[in-house]
């Protein structure tokens, strides 16, 4: 995907796309669609490299959703130190991490820059079928 504003948009239509043919409750489809703009947001905004794409992927597995948004980046993702009440940013990756089972960041192997991805869906002995 191009680097633009868009791109948060196209990346949960391929969300809805691939959950509409998977048995999944509204939660983790809430979840995953904050989640995925989020961090589609998050790399248009901070890994602005000329010239280079972010890619989406995302993958079901065992009842839960892995997602990875890739760009060419090497800064890696951390949680801020703190948005001020007012700010009107700075707060995706708080909620990433309140959403996500567990989330990371991730030099890419054999390539450019980083992918952040997120795991979401039920906590062991959960069942996330709705």
């Amino acid at each position: 995907m191009p680097s633009t504003v868009r791109s948060a948009g196209r990346a949960r239509a391929l969300l809805r796309d691939l959950l509409s043919e998977a048995d999944t409750s509204q939660e983790l489809f809430e979840a995953a669609e904050l989640i995925v703009s989020e961090l589609v947001a998050n790399a248009v905004t901070h890994a602005r490299t000329p010239g280079r794409l972010i890619a989406v992927v995302l993958a079901i597995s065992a009842g839960r959703l892995r997602i990875e948004v890739h760009d060419a980046s090497d800064r890696p993702a951390e949680l801020p130190l703190g948005a001020g009440i007012d700010s009107e940013s700075g707060r995706g990756l708080l909620l990433v991490d309140a959403l996500a089972v567990v989330w990371g960041c991730s030099p890419r192997p054999g390539g450019v820059g980083k992918f952040v991805w997120a795991v979401v869906g039920p906590v062991e002995g959960e069942s996330c079928v709705g």
